[in-house]
């Protein structure tokens, strides 16, 4: 398979299979990346629209459009941000509970992009634009309730780095959750495939058929019924730790939604933090490394739970540091 690259446009010959996977396999990009491109119209099969799922013979011609079309809808905004780590390519922010990723039905301003938008103006830099239309920067995504760490990339080279990144799950996350109950072991990994729940379409569960999912926890302190999890998830599914949880009977607490009921202190978020970032920087391939405390609500939260950590466990304050 050859491929020529003209103003971030790259076409070649399809593999037998999946046009998704075609996709990625032409464009060097992830499967997650392409199925977005092919459902904004920006990876087309002999200059037509195909879905992800389609299978090719093997021959046809694909184009793929890396850079998306500036959206002119999506207001800058001058939004407070708390930025853990950033270089010329890319930042992390601390992003607090109730502040929406990306613009979506009934969340138009006031979300993350707004606020990086505005960012961005400001400092008179660049946003990647390769994860499609309406997510200048973003790789990933918290759920607006969730807080903590979230990586931005200020370059198309570092957006498709980190995508990349993501999508070989060479990426080091871990959330720490405060759920009801009692673990199995100190330490446990949950291998169960999640799909939209039958019973309400708004959750996700773990359904037969749904897609592979893998999260890892480990015990960090209990008491009084509750306990304190640290959580790797080694997948990214929608809702994949609210779901593997509850699929666990340890509903996180404070999650309405999954189950948890309200928490200690009156808590009525999910007690889920993105509490630690590594990956590696797409400006020279270095590891790097960032952390954020517990916000105050989870920290007040865990304080009348009456679970106990030891010292030294928790992150402490926003930062990073370039490990190697």
């Amino acid at each position: 398979m050859s491929a020529t690259v003209e103003d971030r446009t790259i076409e070649g010959l399809a593999p037998a299979g999946r046009v998704d996977l075609a996709v990625s396999a032409v464009g060097g990009i992830s499967r997650a990346h392409a199925q977005r491109l092919v459902g904004d119209g920006r990876a087309l099969v002999d200059g037509a629209r195909r879905r992800s799922s389609d299978r090719l013979t093997g021959g046809e011609r694909v184009t793929v459009e890396l850079t998306a079309p500036p959206d002119d809808s999506l207001l800058a905004e001058s939004i407070p941000l708390v930025v853990a780590y950033e270089d010329d390519t890319m930042l992390i922010v601390d992003k607090p509970a109730g502040l929406v990723v990306h613009p979506s039905a009934g969340h138009g301003s006031g979300t993350l992009v707004n606020a990086l938008l505005g960012r961005a103006r400001d400092r008179g830099e660049p946003l990647g634009s390769i994860a499609g239309v309406g997510r200048p920067g973003i790789v990933h995504r918290l759920d607006k309730d969730t807080s903590g760490l979230l990586a931005v990339a200020k370059t198309d080279a570092a957006q498709a780095s980190l995508m990349r990144q993501f999508g070989d799950r060479s990426i080091d996350k871990e959330y720490l959750a405060l759920v009801r109950g009692e673990p199995p072991s100190i330490r446990g990994r949950v291998e169960a495939p999640i799909g939209r729940d039958p019973r309400d379409r708004q959750r996700m569960a773990v359904v037969a058929g749904g897609r592979e999912s893998t999260t890892e926890y480990e015990v960090l302190a209990t008491g009084a019924g509750y306990a304190l999890l640290a959580l790797r998830p080694l997948t990214g599914r929608t809702h994949q730790i609210r779901a593997h949880l509850s699929y666990l009977k340890l509903p996180i607490a404070g999650d309405l939604r999954y189950g948890g009921g309200e928490g200690p202190g009156g808590l009525r978020r999910q007690f889920l933090h993105a509490a630690r970032l590594g990956l590696e920087r797409p400006v020279d391939g270095r590891r790097l490394k960032a952390w954020s405390a517990l916000p105050v609500d989870l920290a007040g939260c865990l304080e009348a739970s009456g679970v106990t950590v030891r010292p030294g466990r928790l992150p402490d304050g926003v930062g990073a540091e370039v490990v190697a």
